[in-house]
């Protein structure tokens, strides 16, 4: 790098515009593009230019590409290509700066740029941004006001500023693809503002759904268990929209989606600066749901770490944000919703006892499929309209043996299974009816139930008698071996295996830990 001839040359104004920058870099990576035009900014008054520019190098077309342009026809330069063989182009492929005094007599003056928009350049000076020391783009300075030349110390001073540009760009771009991360775990993870249609027949649903309206405008929490997909969420929803609560909103938040730090900062926001990335001060779930309800699904897998906070919440209706001592208070309803047996959970010490009594002031149990079969038809006929709309298929219903398999299968999966199952008929199916094939229940993509239940059985027979023949053990050995077949049947893809399961997926890669299932060789 040049060096600066005369540090203290450069007066006080210019150090502290060196000084200014660094420390915009170091505050705020949210918006690139306008630090990077803050920068040139920044580099137009230190050499006293007329315009300035980034361009970006294009590898597949071996071009760059104009990603900021300031002064007087910055916008028009904006979507004119510069080629390798210009003066920005030998600065990238030479990784090198270049001072040129006289632009029109050197050879590789580009002038597509000039006569496109019209802006003479006299001279400029061009410095290579560098990214692990490889250029990545080039800052061009143009023009030097009162018609003087660039000199070797603009062009050190330059470089200083490059270099602040090459680091604003790397964690800009570190931060903007952690952003991109986050916001695709939120869209899968918490569901829409959207509210689910709610079929029910059964006399078992109706009574319940009766309970939920009685229940709906109290402020006590709520705990809704049920196996996995037999609809939990739908009676969450409606506890909310039978509330006086209806015109607040419905938050939900997925406890096993996360890991504990990203829920704990999902949960009761962050102040800036309270970790790593934390450039701005955050909302979390509890201060968005304030009024209304929010929905805390598989509560089960909640760390224990959290599980204080939370129950404090509970108690006192306050909490402070990651960072922050400041208490905030909230007016939230809390409903939450598992498939876990939280009271094995208490006695094994995995779960809270006083957050469990605190959850569990008003209990609803939700029945499986098989228990409630007068609601398989109304179901499998609200998801044939839903999925003959998407397939764009004009189904009118099941045939008569498509309806005997519906309710001769037990559905393990429950809602989520049927759902399934009727969105594959439609896609694989021809119209006007849904035939039994259609719907691969058996001898197909869902495995044979009393083929499963002899393997299960098969398995759990051979193994050894053990000294522990607690009901823990027994379920722990059932479980292993269903979720063992299940992967067997599914080629150990763990994705459809959740499917079939209808648990999430990173709830069935725990369970190989836990139960040391492994693929054999």
């Amino acid at each position: 790098m040049v060096g600066l001839k005369n540090l203290n040359s450069l007066g006080l104004d210019k150090l502290q515009i060196l000084i200014d920058v660094s420390a915009k870099i170091n505050s705020n990576y949210s918006d690139l593009n306008a630090l990077l035009v803050y920068i040139l900014e920044s580099a137009m008054l230190l050499v006293e230019c007329e315009s300035s520019s980034l361009l970006l190098v294009d590898k597949k077309t071996d071009t760059l590409h104009f990603s900021v342009a300031l002064g007087p026809k910055g916008a028009e330069v904006m979507d004119i290509p510069v080629q390798y063989d210009s003066i920005a182009g030998w600065v990238a492929k030479n990784n090198k700066p270049l001072i040129v005094n006289d632009v029109a007599r050197d050879p590789r003056f580009f002038s597509d740029v000039q006569r496109k928009s019209g802006y003479v350049t006299n001279n400029m000076v061009a410095i290579p941004m560098r990214l692990n020391d490889l250029c990545i783009g080039v800052i061009e300075l143009l023009n030097k006001k009162e018609q003087e030349l660039f000199t070797e110390n603009d062009l050190a001073m330059l470089e200083i500023l490059s270099t602040q540009a090459s680091i604003a760009y790397q964690n800009a771009s570190t931060f903007q693809s952690a952003q991109n991360v986050i916001s695709s775990l939120k869209d899968s993870l918490l569901s829409s503002s959207e509210y689910h249609t709610f079929v029910a027949k059964s006399p078992l649903v109706l009574e319940l759904l009766r309970v939920v309206k009685e229940v709906a405008d109290t402020n006590s929490s709520v705990l809704i268990m049920g196996e996995s997909g037999v609809g939990k969420e739908l009676f969450a929803e409606q506890l909310h929209l039978n509330s006086s609560r209806r015109n607040k909103p419905f938050v939900r938040v997925n406890c096993a989606a996360l890991s504990p730090a990203l829920l704990e900062s999902e949960l009761f926001g962050h102040e800036k600066g309270a970790f790593t990335d934390a450039i701005t001060t955050q909302k979390g779930r509890f201060e968005t749901a304030d009024g209304g309800t929010l929905f805390l699904d598989e509560i089960g897998e909640l760390p224990l770490s959290l599980q204080s906070k939370l129950l404090r919440v509970l108690q006192n209706r306050q909490f402070e944000r990651v960072g922050s001592s400041q208490t905030l208070s909230v007016d939230v309803r809390i409903v939450a919703a598992t498939n876990r047996d939280l009271e094995a959970m208490v006695r094994a010490g995995t779960f809270r006892s006083d957050l469990y009594y605190r959850l569990n002031v008003l209990p609803l149990s939700v029945p499986p499929l098989r228990d409630r079969k007068e609601d398989i038809q109304p179901l499998a006929l609200f998801f044939m309209k839903k999925f003959s709309d998407e397939t764009k298929k004009n189904f009118e219903g099941f045939s008569p043996s498509a309806i005997n398999a519906l309710y001769g299968y037990c559905w393990p999966g429950n809602i989520r299974e049927l759902e399934n199952s009727v969105e594959r008929a439609c896609v694989l199916g021809t119209p006007p009816y849904i035939q039994e094939q259609d719907l691969r229940i058996k001898n197909g993509i869902v495995s044979d139930t009393a083929s499963t239940a002899d393997s299960i059985a098969n398995q759990i027979s051979d193994l050894p008698i053990e000294n522990d023949r607690t009901l823990k053990n027994a379920v722990d050995k059932f479980k292993k071996a269903y979720i063992k077949q299940i992967l067997i049947e599914t080629g150990w893809n763990q994705t459809k295996t959740a499917k079939i399961l209808g648990i999430q997926r990173t709830y069935v890669s725990r369970l190989l830990n836990e139960l040391h299932i492994r693929e054999e060789k």
